[in-house]
């Protein structure tokens, strides 16, 4: 049987998965996509207009063609907004910690790069710790740098190709693929964005999702406007119980974050939970992390301040 700390990664796992497979088959399946031949989006296999050829043949009047507009793109789009808005100002940025399909990459390269040499970055100033929060030791291994580039080069390739499904009919574009048919336009758009996405995983990846990321500022705007929205708490009164860890749930958030600062400190967060489920591990199931509202219990966000042993009297 899993333990809780385990089940949170896999659910959220099995989550990211799906959220992936669903990326890249949207286009494919016609669940979503915008289809440039025919000049509209394909929503669901059917061809989703604005409804204003009928205007433009003179079958409708100017009052329905903008009925058309309001009903079909600025409800759908506030509906959606409206959701999201929601879920961000409640749960922060759940879509990127548990969906994101940008984000499962970020997490797959980060974990290859963390074996082939000890950091999942590139950019970190030292290796991370060999101990584990589940008490195992992982040695590096040079074979996984292989993994590591031959990931970077797959997903960014696999990226290109599905961004192109999104805008041309995906029978076409894989058929051109397979058959080493591809128009000149074809190839040039998949060679430039395999390159661009390729320095993006390799160099990027975190930072993007930290200072580029429009979908994930506008959560985390949204978040940090409320001071009763769930977050990354820390049990200060329990902080002395930090000295016999590695700074496990650190070492584990792929955001490079300090995981127990305070929440303006990490207003990127994902809410993936991973240093959560870290604590726990390390704690036997009573960790210092937890994910609650800022009033709930004995927690603060508060830096960790352990205190020092008093000299012994002589």
């Amino acid at each position: 049987m899993l333990a809780p700390a385990t089940k949170t990664q896999a659910y959220r796992n099995l989550g990211q998965i799906a959220f992936f497979a669903l990326f890249m088959f949207a286009p494919v399946l016609d669940i979503f996509r915008l289809d440039l031949y025919e000049g509209n989006f394909i929503l669901l296999g059917f061809n989703w207009t604005l409804g204003l050829t009928e205007l433009q043949h003179g079958n409708a009047t100017a009052s329905e063609a903008a009925i058309n507009i309001l009903i079909r793109v600025f409800l759908p789009f506030l509906a959606l907004a409206g959701a999201f808005i929601i879920s961000s100002f409640y749960w922060g940025r759940l879509y990127c910690g548990w969906l994101c399909p940008h984000y499962t990459v970020v997490e797959t390269i980060n974990k290859l790069m963390t074996l082939g040499i000890g950091k999942p970055s590139l950019w970190e100033n030292k290796k991370l710790p060999e101990k584990q929060a589940d008490g195992s030791v992982q040695k590096t291994n040079p074979i996984y740098k292989t993994f590591t580039f031959l990931a970077i080069i797959g997903f960014a390739f696999l990226w290109a190709v599905s961004f192109m499904t999104y805008l041309l009919p995906p029978k076409m574009i894989y058929h051109n693929l397979f058959t080493f048919q591809l128009t000149f336009n074809q190839a040039l758009f998949i060679g430039v964005a395999t390159f661009l996405l390729t320095i993006e995983f390799a160099f990027a990846r975190h930072f993007f999702c930290r200072f580029a990321c429009a979908v994930g500022l506008f959560q985390s705007l949204s978040w940090m406007s409320n001071n009763k929205a769930r977050s990354i708490q820390f049990d200060n009164l329990r902080a002395n119980e930090c000295k016999d860890c590695n700074e496990a749930c650190d070492n584990v958030c792929p955001m490079r974050l300090k995981t127990r600062s305070s929440k303006r400190k990490k207003f990127t967060c994902t809410t993936c939970l991973a240093c959560v489920s870290a604590c726990e591990q390390v704690k036997n199931g009573e960790p210092l992390l937890s994910w609650d509202k800022p009033h709930e219990g004995a927690r603060s966000t508060s830096p960790v301040f352990v205190p020092l042993k008093p000299k012994e009297s002589k």
